[in-house]
């Protein structure tokens, strides 16, 4: 593969990650500041750090067993697939890896350029 994709698609994750992360840390500050502290009396306002803290907090108290949106490794889904697979014939498997190689392949690049092995 290209290293250059790849280091573009991680550092693009790493920014919508941070991207993500910090704008569920102002909505988190926005509510609890603008919405719940007035709400209720003595409770003073919070800064971004602290609401991202809280939305921490809250994925580890009352978030689902299965990480941040991930499934567990040992998922149903992916046991189906597993068994799925295993009942097909090498020409089937073979035809869903090509129409996977289609689908994935990077943009601009033809079939031509993917036969003769150009990246």
């Amino acid at each position: 593969m290209n290293q250059k994709f790849w280091i573009k698609k991680i550092a693009g994750f790493i920014v919508l990650a941070i991207v993500i992360g910090s704008l569920l840390g102002y909505v988190v500050m926005a509510l609890w500041n603008q919405v719940l502290a007035p709400a209720v009396s003595g409770v003073s306002e919070i800064s971004f750090w602290q609401a991202l803290g809280l939305l921490l907090l809250s994925k580890i108290l009352f978030g689902s067993g299965g990480g941040w949106g991930c499934r567990p490794k040992n998922s149903h889904w992916k046991q189906g697939m597993k068994e799925k697979w295993q009942g097909m014939t090498p020409e089937e498997k073979e035809k869903i890896k090509q129409e996977w190689r289609n689908r994935c392949r990077m943009w601009g690049k033809t079939d031509q350029d993917a036969d003769a092995g150009i990246h």
